[in-house]
């Protein structure tokens, strides 16, 4: 079972470490354990009851009413709300609950019911992104079990290959093409396979490489296809000093073509970037740049 600090539950619920203590106080919603050197940390089931109260919260219910609520009763409301509920904010609020409990079925049900809404584009920038980001920084300090992150990459994993795999592009001399790689001990793909969707949406052609890719297997592999750009995403498998070489060797090997790089490492950071390298925000700047190159 995983245990969560006072700031955690903060970060994924939204609701501020000094409210969730007043909350606790005054109307007793949640009681944390202690360790033996009197250390406050919360439990799934904490988790699980803070994240309802915050999407009924978020829907104008008062939190004097919610916390009179028995359990049964806020669980058929917080149904009632999800079911008609398109607000990005509590579908993300959703699949953590879905994640916590390793519900395939309403992790699923949440995904499909939004992109029917929304498109599967939008709900990848609106829900799935700031889903992952949301989590991605408790799973880097151990705070969520290793499994949580297996159970809901896979899911997601599985929808991104339909979507790219239902996108047709007509092989041309014409079209610009893309080499499309993580660096050798970098495993975090879920970003780079949506990035390969937009691509291939666009009408480019992308020769994907996958994770953890050695230095010279992406010189190899550019050789025979002899790409326009490359792209690659830096999480956690290289140091800072490592970033800045390694994206210092990939623009000298590659002086002629643009390289785009995205990731936690990159984001997160002040790099200085060689000239050919260009940092990608986000999808939506992504799709900006994608409309000038």
């Amino acid at each position: 079972m995983a245990s969560y600090s006072i700031k955690e539950l903060e970060n994924l619920s939204g609701i501020k470490a000094h409210t969730i203590r007043i909350w606790e106080k005054r109307y007793g919603i949640i009681k944390p354990a202690r360790t033996d050197t009197n250390i406050r940390y919360y439990s799934d089931s904490d988790l699980k009851r803070l994240l309802n109260i915050a999407l009924l919260n978020r829907v104008g219910i008062r939190i004097s009413e919610i916390s009179k609520l028995s359990g049964q009763e806020m669980i058929d409301k917080v149904m009632s709300v999800s079911s008609d509920s398109t607000s990005s904010e509590s579908n993300i609020e959703n699949l953590i609950f879905a994640m916590v409990e390793m519900d395939e079925y309403k992790f699923d049900q949440i995904l499909s019911r939004y992109i029917m809404n929304e498109g599967f584009e939008n709900t990848v920038i609106k829900v799935i992104f700031p889903f992952f980001e949301k989590i991605g920084l408790l799973w880097q300090t151990g705070s969520i079990n290793p499994a949580h992150e297996h159970f809901v990459s896979n899911l997601f994993r599985q929808k991104l290959m339909v979507a790219i795999d239902n996108v047709v592009v007509s092989e041309s001399q014409t079209v610009r093409k893309f080499v499309m790689f993580l660096p050798e001990g970098e495993y975090h793909e879920l970003a780079l396979l949506f990035y390969n969707y937009l691509i291939k949406k666009s009408g480019r052609i992308v020769y994907y490489l996958g994770s953890s890719m050695p230095f010279n297997d992406v010189l190899e592999t550019s050789k025979m296809v002899n790409p326009d750009y490359l792209f690659t995403s830096l999480t956690s498998s290289l140091n800072m000093d490592e970033v800045s070489n390694y994206l210092n060797n990939l623009s000298e090997s590659f002086p002629f073509q643009k390289i785009f790089v995205t990731g936690l490492q990159i984001k997160e950071n002040n790099i200085d970037l060689p000239s050919n390298v260009l940092k990608v925000s986000s999808p939506l700047h992504f799709k900006e740049i994608l409309n000038n190159y």
